[in-house]
């Protein structure tokens, strides 16, 4: 055996014997035996408000809140509508009393088909919900009354300037009716519009 296969034999005898034993005793890490951590309870559900999407055309307060108040009590609701017109946005928040029922309509009425809509309702966290959500709303909202406004609007006194402007409005819309008529080949007189723009007043030249 030569002198580089003795050694090796040695370190092998070394590295063996170095090695502890299975019945060992070992010294216990720093800091004591190590301590166990408390069972951690899963986040209880206080959601209570809901995300309303693609609402449809007539689905408003008054359906919404008999619809939905067939799971359980509604505390408040709300439509978003137009500042102006008063106009549905298609989308609205519900906050009932329960958490347990805001789920329970979350997963039943998510993607239901309502008057060819599928619903997107989603629960929205307490931290989510905006401070001023409920502020200003109308629970029972009034529609306008746009015959009304309309109304208003043809009615009000005109000055001598706006009256001429609507006058010259109107004959040039019906100078391009005239034109489209003439175009299409067809024989057809048009009526005369009734009343006409008042005169400015002619300055009137006196000879000396």
């Amino acid at each position: 055996m030569g002198t580089k296969a003795k050694k090796a034999m040695k370190n092998m005898k070394k590295a063996s014997s170095n090695k502890p034993s299975q019945g060992a005793d070992f010294l216990p890490l720093e800091g004591g035996p190590a301590r166990k951590l408390a069972e951690q309870k899963p986040p209880e559900n206080t959601a209570t408000v809901l995300y309303i999407s693609r609402i449809p055309h007539g689905f408003y307060e008054k359906e919404m809140e008999g619809y939905f108040g067939q799971f359980g009590t509604i505390k408040r609701l709300r439509v978003a509508r137009n500042k102006k017109t008063g106009k549905s946005r298609h989308f609205g928040y519900i906050e009932f009393e329960s958490p347990e029922v805001a789920k329970i309509v979350a997963d039943t009425m998510h993607n239901y088909l309502l008057f060819e809509h599928l619903l997107q309702v989603h629960v929205v966290p307490p931290e989510h919900v905006h401070s001023r959500l409920w502020k200003g709303f109308s629970y029972r909202h009034k529609p306008l009354d746009y015959v009304q406004i309309e109304r208003k609007r043809h009615d009000k006194v005109r000055t001598l300037e706006e009256h001429k402007k609507l006058v010259e409005r109107i004959v040039r819309h019906d100078q391009k009716r005239r034109k489209r008529i003439e175009a299409a080949g067809i024989d057809y007189e048009c009526p005369e519009i009734m009343g006409n723009i008042q005169p400015a007043p002619k300055k009137i030249k006196f000879d000396d």
